[in-house]
């Protein structure tokens, strides 16, 4: 699987999913824009790792929900790399409580970057699709947007969310060429994950395990190549078999 010559932007590239699907782009040819919300120094490291594979890439700090910022990133973006062939939106938080403790900042807060986020990238990068009749969209949803989890109200409702804004745009832009995906992790071990205890979820997962992002990189590499040419609007859980 190639992306030889694409120009691919990442958000929250600079760790955990993020970081390995911008690597693993960077390893398939693809120049890569890092897209982070404020650690500029393990942006530069990504960035540094994938000029070390033969890959152009450059960091672009970005608050995702902020539809302003975003326009003017994206347009960045194009006037450096020229172009903009695949959009990754994985920018993600969390802010977890029960529903009937859960502030209205918390909500808002999960709501804005996981869902308005990739809303707002995903507006400012149509254009340029439509124009060049062909374009990749992946969103990075959770098994927690398919099933609920229970302390996870905003979480849930944001990755939920990105399952519809996944098929309605799949559905819009289908006619030009462009295929708009998503894919649903379960547990990865992430520093996201890291502080939970992950005990009893690992003994529900039917392989026995806790996933790996360079595992959910490779899947998001063949859901961005030419071989997925005709595969849009679909959600592809890759959870260990948690959520079957």
């Amino acid at each position: 699987m190639t992306l030889e010559g694409k120009i691919a932007v990442v958000t929250g590239a600079s760790r955990g999913i993020g970081r390995a699907i911008a690597l693993r782009f960077a390893r398939a040819g693809a120049a890569v824009a890092v897209v982070y919300a404020s650690d500029a120094e393990r942006a530069d490291e990504v960035c540094r790792e994938a000029v070390e594979y033969g890959a152009r890439a450059t960091a672009y700090q970005c608050d995702v929900s902020d539809f302003g910022a975003v326009k003017n990133t994206v347009g960045a973006i194009r006037e450096f790399f020229g172009t903009i062939d695949i959009l990754v939106n994985n920018a993600g938080v969390t802010g977890d409580g029960l529903i009937m403790a859960m502030k209205e900042q918390s909500f808002d807060r999960v709501i804005g970057t996981n869902l308005k986020g990739a809303f707002n990238m995903i507006r400012h990068c149509a254009p340029i699709f439509v124009k060049n009749r062909s374009g990749r969209i992946l969103n990075i949803s959770s098994v927690a947007g398919l099933s609920g989890n229970a302390g996870q109200a905003n979480y849930a409702a944001s990755k939920a969310g990105l399952v519809g804004l996944t098929k309605t745009v799949a559905r819009e832009l289908a006619s030009r060429g462009i295929c708009c995906n998503a894919i649903a992790p379960g547990l990865i071990s992430t520093d996201m994950t890291a502080k939970l205890d992950d005990g009893g979820i690992v003994r529900a997962i039917p392989l026995g395990r806790v996933g790996r992002p360079d595992e959910v990189a490779e899947l998001a590499l063949f859901l961005c190549c030419e071989l997925s040419g005709y595969i849009t609007g679909e959600v592809v859980r890759i959870d260990g078999g948690l959520a079957m």
